[in-house]
């Protein structure tokens, strides 16, 4: 396919990696770069900044994988939360999805992906091992599955059961407003809260 070549190496050094970015085509990478070079340099230094603090600094919560500045997560130490209940989530974009219902008001485990033969993603090269743990060192009195309902996730739901049915700590699922096949981060906030709140118990 043929990639036009701009006058200026810099604009397009900046096209291709913007160009990068996902959902981003090559004419809104140029759209965007052409923003980016109207702007006062300080507007466009502070926003370079801000994203190599983000890649830089940025840490993982040692309890549930969701990023955090230093140490535990925003959520992790929180005192307010109930940290007997852990939802069991793929990715990050999954808790930001879940917080935004205002329906969930415990803790976190974030998977970092699904188990997916065809993609080369088995059990091992998730935070499954470190969730099962965490329910046998005591005080969890339920976890709650929250993993996409297509293929994938409803073998790694089923997979997490097993792990965690010796330990006698119920596990749920949310409740089928979520249809079959649907991502959480595309759900709507009112049909994801009333999941949540309607979860039901887990049977595979």
């Amino acid at each position: 396919m043929y990639k036009q070549k701009f006058p200026s190496r810099l604009l397009d050094d900046a096209v291709e990696q913007i160009g990068m970015l996902p959902g981003i085509g090559r004419r809104s990478a140029l759209r965007l770069a052409l923003y980016l070079l109207r702007q006062p340099k300080e507007n466009v230094h502070c926003l370079t900044e801000s994203i190599n603090r983000l890649r830089d600094d940025t840490k993982y919560c040692p309890v549930c994988g969701m990023v955090s500045e230093d140490g535990l997560c925003s959520i992790c130490s929180d005192h307010r939360r109930d940290a007997s209940t852990v939802c069991v989530v793929e990715s990050l974009r999954d808790v930001l999805s879940i917080e935004a219902t205002g329906q969930y008001n415990g803790v976190y485990h974030i998977l970092g992906g699904i188990i997916s033969p065809i993609d080369g993603i088995g059990p091992s090269d998730l935070s499954i091992d470190p969730l099962v743990s965490r329910v046998e060192s005591g005080g969890i009195k339920e976890v709650i599955l929250a993993l996409s309902t297509d293929v994938e996730g409803e073998t790694t739901a089923f997979y997490i059961y097993r792990k965690l049915e010796p330990t006698g700590v119920p596990v749920t699922a949310i409740a089928r407003g979520v249809g079959f096949g649907d991502d959480l981060e595309y759900t709507d906030e009112v049909t994801l809260g009333r999941s949540i709140a309607d979860r039901r118990e887990f049977k595979p």
